[in-house]
């Protein structure tokens, strides 16, 4: 396993970095003006598109990309130095149409739609000019045992009929937002196989019955995109908006997580390596009691922790991009499970150090660090909660073990030996 950044990735480090400095980051307090007016950012996160897409810095996280669609088409191994680039600004990774959900969305459309569905969802993704969603998780189910979702999506002549109530649908505040990928019950029979009675349809967010209920605050922040409480009444599309097949909802759901979940770790890498950035200058300015918070031996043990922790995340999940590259999602389904509880916990300790050093500073919005903090929480739920994750790990390992049952007798030391 080589991990060393290949010149090519060198040289679009170097071009992200760049663009993120001379343009992102300049626009960072007018982004966060609007937003605190009530006002979704569209005219800024539009110039900005144009530009990284006139730069060549476009779905960079893409490996099969056609000919004839656009983008950069990097592995996983090669995207996830620049998510962890673009993590630095959460709303950046947009800029570059490499943003959550439309990242999955665009996977998934990838593998499994039609020649119809892909002219009138995939291309207009691809090219930045619309915006998604995808609406799994229910308020009324235990949603961590996907065989709970109880919305229904059930087939009435020519139309598939949508009920049922979705949240944390992350993006349907969103101004260009024009479809929700919807995963629901199609096959509501109690002896059907709990894993092939689930399926995906492609519902346009303007369709009848379609609500947006609310926007639902994470620890009391709203995202102007909106992580959103969406309502399915009588909502009716045609057949043909099916996703693959019937009862395939599993499948689909789980060729769109793998990726997706690498690059949520790989950008919050990149907040990390900000936090500790932050915490670092604070400790270098600050004085308490006559001496620099850094000259503290608390303070770089902290830091040392810190870097130890965030090198430490970044090459296991260099690893798992590394895994799905050679041998598949699938193949690295373990590996996934692990950086998402790891970089959650990771972030939750680097960004709570941070807040700390810098006193009550750091719980005001005047830096990044609380919703750094807020993020990082969620993250334990996001895409999965950590106990479904750690109970797929151990399942593993035990599995492992029974293989292997009996191989650790001859390290035990028995009384006879003692005695001889």
């Amino acid at each position: 396993m080589d991990f060393a950044y290949s010149d090519k990735v060198e040289g679009l480090r170097e071009r992200v970095s760049a663009f993120m400095a001379a343009h992102v980051l300049p626009a960072n307090t007018q982004w966060h003006r609007q937003v605190e007016a009530g006002r979704y950012p569209l005219d800024l996160i539009e110039r900005l598109k144009a530009k990284a897409y006139s730069e060549g810095l476009w779905n960079l996280f893409l490996p099969a990309l056609k000919d004839d669609e656009p983008g950069t088409r990097l592995t996983n191994l090669e995207y996830a130095p620049l998510a962890e680039i673009m993590g630095r600004i959460p709303w950046a990774a947009e800029v570059f149409n490499c943003n959550a959900p439309d990242t999955g969305n665009m996977e998934i459309l990838h593998m499994f739609a039609t020649p119809a569905q892909r002219a009138q969802w995939l291309a207009p993704l691809l090219e930045g000019r619309i915006r998604s969603c995808v609406g799994i998780t229910e308020p009324d189910t235990a949603s961590s045992d996907p065989t709970n979702l109880q919305t229904t999506i059930l087939r009435d002549g020519s139309d598939y009929v949508i009920n049922g109530r979705k949240w944390f649908t992350t993006g349907a505040k969103h101004p260009n937002n024009r479809f929700v990928i919807v995963m629901g019950l199609s096959d509501p029979r109690p002896e059907a196989d709990p894993h092939a009675r689930h399926s995906m349809v492609i519902v346009p967010f303007d369709a009848p019955g379609v609500r947006l209920v609310r926007d639902v605050p994470i620890m009391h922040h709203h995202a102007p995109e909106g992580h959103c409480e969406v309502l399915f009444r009588d909502v009716r599309v045609p057949a043909e908006n099916l996703l693959g097949q019937e009862g395939q909802g599993f499948a689909l759901a789980q060729a769109r997580l793998g990726p997706g979940r690498v690059h949520h770790c790989m950008r919050t890498i990149g907040q990390c390596e900000l936090a500790l950035e932050l915490l670092m200058e604070r400790a270098l300015e600050r004085r308490t009691f006559g001496r620099h918070l850094a000259d503290y031996a608390n303070i770089q043990d902290w830091i040392a922790k810190s870097r130890i922790e965030i090198d430490q995340l970044r090459l296991h999940v260099l690893r798992a991009a590394w895994l799905m590259d050679k041998a598949g999602n699938q193949a690295a389904r373990i590996e996934v499970s692990a950086i998402k509880v790891a970089a959650a916990r990771v972030q939750t300790q680097v960004v709570d150090r941070a807040i700390q050093v810098f006193g009550a500073m750091g719980l005001t919005p005047d830096t990044p660090l609380s919703y750094l903090w807020t993020w990082g929480r969620a993250m334990r739920f996001i895409d999965g909660p950590d106990e479904v994750h750690l109970r797929t790990i151990a399942r593993d390992e035990l599995k492992k073990a029974k293989a292997r049952r009996g191989s650790t007798a001859a390290y035990l030391v028995t009384p006879s030996a003692h005695q001889a």
